[in-house]
């Protein structure tokens, strides 16, 4: 087991290395510079009645300079490759560069909104398996019945229904009909735990019934399965009582796969969540990354998408770690 784990965890190094290859070079072949967009929102505030009036009226070479300025001073008059090993360079010393724009630490931001983002995750994960293991148990156990037919469809109604589609719905009428709207600015769980539960809970309830749809669709396919299995027909046969049987000898082997589908929605789970934190003002990375992305802010882009990729990563490899627990017949060597 040991050395298997070593393993997955050195085979995550060249992975990152690649994703962070992607997600340093194709954030810069979005169309739109960073630079442009600098140098045109200075002089949109000049023209707002700034007392500096160099800009205003400038001519072509005036701007020309002052964008090759901000190129030098922000470190972008190199060629790409160079700015990436400059980069790669900081990341080794444990730095994940600096904003363009407000020239922060990206680490900074990410260590602030982290946490916010991982209990929405984990929230969403709990409300999920909440909703989705007892439903997909007793559809399972009880095939073609009635109370089967509409649990699946409620499955496949959460499947079809889109984040962004539910999250506005939620958002527009309860303001509309009781006065409600998400919170504007957000609770941290530090000052205020209750408030900040309590502003977390409808977002991440969204997320997990989203999510519990596939899961329960899954769980159910499972529990069938192992349904039939010679040795769960000789339980039957022995007289031994559904419950027992269900909780001793199926659920564990049966939330196996169900546990794989988990790591694999996390990335969908991950990406759904920049929608809900944009719709609930909640200050997660999904946040960080959109506002990174308008304003092409090269290094938050690059340190979130890389933080996320390891995040998918770390879980993936826990998650199959996690089978021989739940099945002693699997064996890593």
């Amino acid at each position: 087991m040991t050395a298997y784990i070593i393993r997955r965890v050195i085979l995550i190094i060249p992975t990152l290395f690649i994703v962070s290859l992607l997600a340093f070079f194709l954030i810069r072949w979005i169309p739109g510079d960073v630079i442009d967009l600098m140098v045109a929102i200075m002089q949109q505030y000049v023209s707002l009645g700034s007392t500096t009036t160099d800009l205003v009226g400038s001519s072509e070479e005036v701007v020309a300079q002052l964008a090759q300025t901000l190129r030098e001073q922000l470190g972008l008059d190199v060629p790409a490759h160079i700015q990436y090993l400059r980069w790669l360079g900081d990341l080794f010393r444990g730095q994940l560069g600096d904003s363009l724009w407000t020239r922060q630490p990206v680490g900074t931001d990410i260590l602030f909104r982290l946490p916010i983002s991982l209990q929405l995750g984990l929230m969403a994960i709990i409300f999920s398996l909440v909703i989705a293991l007892p439903v997909g148990i007793i559809s399972g156990i009880r095939p073609d019945s009635g109370i089967d037919q509409v649990l699946r469809s409620f499955a496949i109604l959460l499947v079809t229904v889109p984040a962004f589609w539910l999250g506005t719905m939620v958002v527009v009428y309860p303001a509309l009909w009781w006065g409600w709207a998400p919170p504007l600015f957000f609770v941290q769980f530090g000052d205020d735990p209750l408030g900040n539960l309590a502003q977390m809970f409808v977002p991440s309830l969204i997320q997990g019934m989203l999510l519990s749809g596939i899961i329960m669709r899954f769980t159910r396919t499972m529990m069938l399965e192992v349904l039939r299995q010679d040795y769960v027909r000789t339980a039957w046969a022995k007289g031994l009582r559904e419950r027992v049987l269900v909780v001793r000898h199926v659920l564990k082997n049966a939330t196996i796969p169900v546990i794989t589908m988990i790591g694999l929605q996390l990335p969908v789970l991950i990406g759904g969540a920049v929608i809900v934190e944009k719709i609930f003002n909640i200050p997660g990375l999904g946040s960080l990354i959109i506002e990174a992305l308008e304003k092409r802010d090269y290094p938050v882009v690059t340190a979130v998408n890389l933080l996320m990729a390891g995040v998918v990563l770390v879980v993936n490899v826990l998650i199959d770690v996690s089978y021989a627990y739940l099945d002693p017949r699997i064996r890593y060597d």
